[in-house]
């Protein structure tokens, strides 16, 4: 099947059907419906391939996560793929692991042959790190903050770490614990918790750092090692606010373990809002980024960035967010 084909079929010029495929604006809307009518009728689908290769461009964008097994990474991962097909464009999907070797490597453009930009979650990476790269458009996503001309997409992680907090507060709670600071470094989670402390601090209470516990990683385990710890060194919170859903889930384990109810004696926020944590024995509370946004902002800025000139100043571009109220901090009606 060829434009020839439908042109054919109906009863119009080639250039014509080329200008509706391709959503020219100079076509009348009675000439489109025509034409649209005969590439239905015969299910004729545009080679993708060929009109991005006219345009110089291969039709694929890169996504690099760092955890492919998180369900917010998967979860992002989907509403990317899902957005760039909106423009005809296919993602290509990298898993770095968090490793700054994995980052240097994405960044540094070595599959910039086979795409038109990239869309990066990093961690590990430095500012330095991403001075010296390949010429595809790059947006950043995630905690991670760079003095950088990139744009980076991201929630207000203060404000969403602040109503979090001020959400527990609301419910009596005095003695929050923070689960999730990474162990020996400040990044990524430095702003939720920088969030966290400047809420305790508005609201008159003491930002105890006995109650703060880092981990390794952001996963089940890692929070319920953190929330063990906690209680094993006699710093029994009565709220727990986490730098993750998974984070929040692992902590729920172990409450429960040591016969500790949610949230009668402790009450749990998380953050990302994973499909997991509302399906729990307590349901999860839980900071909701937009993810969608997030993602078609991600896409709009690559194909902006090959539409025009290269970027001079970084934008930051904030999406949405919602704090999702469950039983982890209402209880159950």
């Amino acid at each position: 099947m060829s434009l020839k084909d439908v042109a054919s079929h109906a009863g119009v010029s080639i250039k014509t059907v080329s200008n509706v495929v391709n959503d020219q604006p100079h076509v009348t809307p009675a000439m489109r419906a025509r034409v649209q009518k005969s590439i239905d009728e015969l299910g004729y689908r545009p080679n993708l391939t060929a009109r991005h290769l006219r345009k110089g461009r291969t039709g694929i964008v890169a996504l690099a996560l760092p955890e492919l097994g998180n369900p917010y990474f998967a979860e992002l991962a989907a509403e990317v793929v899902d957005a760039a097909a909106e423009h005809d464009y296919t993602v290509l999907l990298d898993h770095t692991g968090g490793r700054r070797d994995q980052e240097t490597l994405v960044s540094q453009g070595f599959r910039s042959r086979v795409i038109d930009g990239l869309i990066l979650s990093p961690i590990e990476l430095e500012a330095d790190d991403l001075r010296e790269r390949a010429p595809v458009p790059l947006v950043l996503l995630g905690e991670r903050e760079y003095d950088l001309p990139y744009d980076h997409i991201s929630i207000d992680n203060v404000a969403a770490a602040r109503e979090a907090v001020r959400h527990l507060i609301s419910r009596g709670r005095r003695d929050i614990a923070f689960l999730g600071a990474r162990r020996g470094r400040s990044q990524p989670a430095h702003l939720r918790l920088r969030g966290w402390r400047e809420e305790l601090d508005a609201a008159g209470l003491v930002a105890d750092d006995r109650l703060v516990a880092a981990t390794d990683g952001w996963g089940h385990a890692d929070g319920a090692a953190a929330m063990a710890r906690l209680l094993d060194a006699g710093h029994r919170p009565d709220a727990v606010f986490a730098y993750n859903d998974l984070i929040a889930i692992g902590a729920l384990r172990v409450l429960s373990e040591r016969g500790l109810r949610v949230p009668e004696d402790v009450a749990v926020v998380g953050f990302d809002d994973v499909v997991e944590g509302r399906f729990g024995a307590v349901t999860l509370t839980s900071v909701s980024p937009d993810k969608a946004s997030i993602a078609r902002m991600a896409v709009e800025s690559v194909l902006s960035q090959l539409d025009g000139a290269p970027r001079q100043q970084a934008r930051r571009i904030h999406a949405g967010y919602t704090l999702v109220h469950r039983e982890s901090t209402l209880g159950h009606d």
